[in-house]
């Protein structure tokens, strides 16, 4: 069972997560599509709550979250679920179905149409409401440097936090 709680509270403990082993994003509905991902913050941006995330054009979850326009960012427990990370970070959801393979518990979104991760322990459900290509004139170059050699820049996605929960263990 997930409890909602204010989504500031698992802040910290996500910023942890994503430096440590990644996170999950989850996006589409009809087969959706499980990515690792490494970089994120939760912020306050226009008053709202936002969970911001990059992912790259040449990414299936790119095709899937501009057409849908929601995902989930879902959250394990501490030294849980690293095969699962690592799969879902190697694997595309072209080829596979990575609920099938890694036998994660999909679970209906309560407040988007995109489902969330059941075995996880924090959960945000987000809508976006800024979209951005990185412009690489823009970008450092020690970032350009270290990240961008195959000249593949993300899109930035702000998403709303519409809903934040963690499992009641």
């Amino acid at each position: 069972m997930f409890l909602e709680v204010p989504y500031h509270h698992g802040a910290q403990h996500t910023l942890v997560r994503l430096y440590d082993d990644g996170v999950f994003l989850v996006t589409g509905r009809e087969r959706p599509n499980i990515m690792t991902i490494g970089w994120g913050s939760v912020a306050v941006i226009w008053k709202f709550p936002i969970f911001t995330v990059l992912v790259r054009p040449t990414r299936h979850s790119f095709s899937l979250i501009e057409e849908w326009g929601e995902f989930t960012v879902n959250v394990p427990h501490e030294n849980s679920l690293k095969k699962e990370l690592l799969f879902c970070g190697t694997k595309s959801g072209r080829d596979v179905d990575k609920f099938r393979e890694t036998g994660l518990t999909a679970s209906p979104g309560r407040r988007v149409s995109v489902p969330f991760i059941a075995d996880c322990e924090w959960i945000y459900e987000c809508r976006v409401l800024f979209r951005q290509p990185m412009n690489p004139a823009m970008l450092d170059s020690k970032v350009t440097e270290k990240y961008y050699g195959s000249g593949d820049y993300h899109t930035v996605y702000f998403g709303e936090i519409v809903g934040s929960y963690l499992k009641d263990i």
